[in-house]
């Protein structure tokens, strides 16, 4: 009778841990939907949802750092067609994007949501190589804008009656914000004007009905397309209204690029997939064929085999091109037509960080370099020596932001926590129920194989 009881209790030992094993299987998906309903829920853009603070305003503080490029020969560029000696200088820190979004509008029949995005910039020297009244010696932005812009003629004329050069030397602050040109009799700056304006509206999707398209730019100042390439593909809209996801609208350069998987690493304790912008975004047409319609100028370009530069002169008004920093992913002779540049994967790469699991992005950097056009002309004294075309690095930039320990702690708190708890959970009840039916099943055999032998 006893060993009945042990059998039958075995075996109820055994059922009970295959329930329980079955139990945590069972959790897996139901674990998993609720993981991914929660997800779905707090990414929406819309007020109580853990992404509506940081987007109306970005929870993490947003620098854009500086490196200017300082000509050490513009004596002998100008005079015997030298070639521009670099010296970087930098960085030269910002603090922007702590405005928050102004003219915020939901328009619940497209699941769109519209905005301004005012523009700020802060100096922090404490983050910086110096002050902003830091000396760069550079080109001159009127005279190089001139080239492309004025009959020779005219330039010629206003470089004499001005008494002004190829290159000029201007402060930190002067060439990035602004400084009153003595040719164009008016306000000049890379990035004038900048504080005080605003860049929009945009519309970008909620995701409140379907969560793949949050944040996906609908409309940008009322239109669903640019109008500054002429062309169907080049001028789509496919980016984002944020730094933080796979596509981007890329700082105001008005095309889309798109970002693609590297590795995954270790950010403040929390697992992130890094993705980086790769070669082929401006690659030549030859290599990427998708870049055909963004080659404005076959002469420039040589026939549109040049890489790593985007000729942005339609929608800036200037002859400024666009790269990233160094020249990173461009054609050879980008570098070899200055000295001093050496570009780096590591350096100067773009990338953001994003965690897998709720697709938030917890770190980026998007850097790129602004560079301006000269050339050789038989009318402009200042060129006459210049041998050919120059692309020539004017600045390049780091726009960066990164959470800080404490919004990690919160995040692995709030959200990672309980997606590892559930996980634990399954696993666990996988394990124990397993053991259990096992250890059951072993001992069950044991029982049967000593009454056996006792009959």
């Amino acid at each position: 009778m006893g060993c009945c009881n042990t059998l039958c209790g075995l075996k109820a030992g055994i059922g009970a841990g295959i329930a329980v094993a079955i139990l945590g299987i069972i959790l897996i998906p139901v674990g998993n939907n609720i993981i991914r309903e929660t997800v779905t829920k707090e990414s929406v853009i819309e007020p109580g949802t853990t992404a509506w603070d940081n987007w109306v305003s970005a929870d993490a503080p947003v620098y854009r750092q500086f490196w200017f490029f300082d000509v050490q020969n513009p004596l002998g560029v100008v005079e015997n067609g030298s070639k521009p000696k670099l010296v970087e200088k930098g960085p030269y820190t910002y603090k922007t994007r702590y405005l928050p979004k102004e003219n915020i509008t939901a328009n619940p029949e497209n699941h769109t949501i519209s905005f301004l995005l005012p523009a700020g910039a802060i100096f922090e020297p404490s983050m910086s190589v110096g002050s902003e009244e830091d000396s760069v010696t550079s080109l001159n932005l009127a005279v190089a804008g001139g080239y492309k812009l004025l009959p020779p003629w005219v330039l010629e004329a206003a470089i004499k009656l001005n008494n002004v050069s190829l290159f000029q030397r201007r402060t930190v602050r002067e060439i990035l914000w602004g400084y009153k040109d003595p040719i164009l009799k008016g306000t000049v700056g890379l990035f004038f004007p900048y504080n005080g304006t605003y860049d929009g509206p945009y519309s970008v999707f909620t995701g409140k009905d379907d969560i793949s398209k949050v944040s996906i730019i609908d409309r940008w100042k009322g239109e669903k397309k640019v109008s500054f390439w002429n062309n169907t593909y080049c001028d789509m809209i496919n980016g984002t209204g944020t730094p933080c996801l796979l596509k981007a609208l890329f700082f105001n350069v008005f095309r889309s690029v798109s970002a693609e998987y590297e590795r995954s690493l270790n950010l403040k304790g929390i697992e992130v997939y890094r993705f980086k912008l790769p070669p082929l975004t401006l690659a030549s047409p030859a290599v990427n064929p998708d870049n055909q319609c963004f080659c404005t100028d076959s002469v420039v370009t040589k026939n549109c085999t040049l890489a790593g530069v985007l000729d942005i002169s339609s929608s800036s008004g200037q002859p400024v091109y666009i790269s990233l920093p160094h020249f990173l992913h461009g054609s050879p002779y980008l570098v070899e037509d200055v000295e001093g540049l050496g570009p780096s994967e590591e350096h100067h790469v773009t990338f953001l960080d994003v965690e897998p699991t709720t697709g938030f992005s917890l770190r980026f950097a998007k850097r790129l370099q602004v560079n301006m056009m000269y050339g050789p002309s038989k009318i402009i004294t200042v060129l006459k020596k210049v041998k050919d075309y120059t692309i020539l690095p004017i600045v390049w930039l780091n726009e960066t932001a990164a959470l800080d320990d404490e919004t990690a702690d919160r995040f692995k708190k709030e959200l990672l926590s309980r997606v590892d708890m559930l996980e634990t959970v399954q696993f666990t009840l996988i394990g124990l129920g397993s053991a259990a039916s096992v250890l059951c099943i072993v001992a069950h055999c044991l029982v049967s194989r000593n009454n056996n032998k006792l009959v």
